[in-house]
């Protein structure tokens, strides 16, 4: 962490910049001055000068009240021609469907490194709570939308009996404890592939909840609108540059 804060060069900058907007990763979040020094590493006058510059850019934005810092529309109306190119345009309005269908937020992941990556999340109208949303990113090897990629991989990821019993079932699941020590209700995960246009494994589409709710009754109730979305979605998306563990 740095403890100065010294002149930079330009792609210095840049870089420090890209990394404070990686810190809003995740579930739009808004954050303090402070806190985006201490995700970024940098001291708080570096983190000002750089969120400063980035809300003149639109990418970010201030709230006048509080002065916390989020993503701003700027960044959306860059990201749209990758959406567009990804086909998660076309994708999202079967998502929204899906989680009015059953009433629990839908996510759509896809394979980076050694993790899988929410780029698409729709929240049903009715019955939403927190429980119902994925980390950004988990660990494709332990997670049920990871393990729903891995399963259909050609890539050998060492889990070859668990990942034989994700194929015969045809999806993956997951139970963990939330993250509030106080709550004792364990959260269940559930995902289903999603191949694409060259029959290829392309994203996992999963659904959490409290497991009292995502019991294996409602499990049975809901798979085969998930496999319908997930067809649909298969036919849309494009192969991005995302690949799974070795």
């Amino acid at each position: 962490m740095a403890t100065t804060d010294q002149p930079r060069s330009g792609s210095q900058a840049v870089e420090r910049a890209i990394h404070l907007l990686n810190c809003f990763e995740g579930d739009d979040p808004e954050l303090s001055i402070s806190q985006l020094a201490h995700l970024a590493g940098v001291p708080v006058s570096t983190a000002h000068r750089l969120a400063q510059a980035l809300v003149r850019g639109r990418l970010l934005e201030q709230d006048p009240i509080t002065d916390r810092y989020r993503v701003g529309h700027g960044l959306a109306v860059l990201a749209r021609p990758a959406l567009t190119r990804l086909g998660l345009d076309s994708a999202a309005p079967h998502m929204y469907a899906l989680a009015a269908g059953i009433k629990i937020t839908a996510t759509l992941s896809v394979a980076e490194a050694d993790e899988a990556v929410t780029v698409l999340q729709a929240r049903p109208p009715v019955h939403f709570c927190f429980h119902q949303l994925p980390r950004a990113r988990r660990p494709l090897r332990s997670s049920a939308t990871g393990r729903a990629l891995l399963a259909w991989s050609p890539a050998d990821s060492g889990l070859r009996t668990d990942l034989d019993l994700v194929r015969r079932k045809g999806f993956a699941v997951e139970e963990f404890e939330w993250q509030d020590p106080e709550d004792n209700d364990p959260v269940r995960s559930i995902a289903v592939p999603v191949f694409g246009r060259d029959r290829q494994v392309w994203g996992a589409l999963g659904v959490q909840a409290r497991s009292a709710r995502l019991d294996d009754v409602l499990i049975r109730e809901i798979l085969p609108a998930m496999r319908q979305i997930a067809g649909r979605i298969g036919t849309v998306v494009q192969r991005n540059s995302c690949a799974t563990a070795e």
